[in-house]
């Protein structure tokens, strides 16, 4: 676990993150921190889902994390729209690498179709236990989205373009965990260009910056500052 340091703020403080370490959204919601707000920070809250905060429940009754509470008073709720308002506050060179004017309808309707079909396979291939289906069975289904991935890795080392997109942060984490389901299956699949994928962002700084392990905030902790 990290220690009770805080970090100091880079620049200025925008607001209050309610994260889970673990939930691909909040990873996602971090990612994009990260990589959009480097001289500006947020204070981060981990929160543990069976012991919400009521902090938390004020602001957010639906009370799933990430929550975003910004300096204003304003209440962001959902990780993609948090990604997006962190990109909003970078600069236009980054908007434009992330979110391409001639790319955003193909990189939206594939982040849907990630929430969506895949999320819904996703959640009972872990689970196939709890459902009438075998664990093969969802498997498959999850699999259409796989093959989607490869073919789009087959033109670039990312989804859309050499270089990161929103696309890539947006659902890597998702695909981690489905990986995770059953490693070695997934490690000796068809899917080569994914499998490379997936394990360059694992071992990336980006990764790594946004997974260190902090206790679950009470009232009264010291501020944690993220991104660092």
């Amino acid at each position: 676990m990290s220690d009770s340091k805080p970090s100091a703020p880079s620049n200025l403080q925008l607001g209050i993150l309610y994260s889970f370490r673990r939930c691909p959204y909040a990873m996602r919601a971090r990612l994009a921190c990260a990589l959009f707000l480097p001289t500006q920070s947020l204070e981060l809250r981990e929160v543990v889902l069976k012991n919400k905060p009521q902090e938390l429940l004020t602001i957010s009754p639906k009370a799933t994390v990430p929550v975003l509470q910004l300096n204003n008073g304003k209440v962001i709720e959902e990780s993609r729209d948090i990604m997006l308002w962190t990109l909003e506050q970078s600069s236009n060179e980054f908007i434009s690498q992330y979110l391409p004017l001639h790319l955003q309808l193909e990189i939206d309707e594939l982040i849907d179709e990630n929430d969506g079909s895949f999320k819904w396979a996703l959640d009972r291939y872990k689970y196939a236990d709890r459902h009438e289906e075998s664990e093969e069975y969802y498997r498959k289904l999850g699999e259409s989205f796989l093959e989607k991935l490869e073919s789009l890795l087959e033109k670039n080392h990312h989804l859309f373009t050499e270089e990161l997109s929103l696309a890539d942060i947006s659902i890597f984490p998702f695909v981690r965990q489905f990986a995770h389901v059953n490693k070695k299956w997934f490690e000796q699949s068809n899917y080569p260009r994914l499998i490379a994928w997936l394990n360059a962002l694992l071992e990336s700084e980006l990764f790594n910056s946004i997974m260190e392990k902090y206790q679950p905030w009470n009232a009264g902790d010291v501020k944690i500052y993220f991104p660092k």
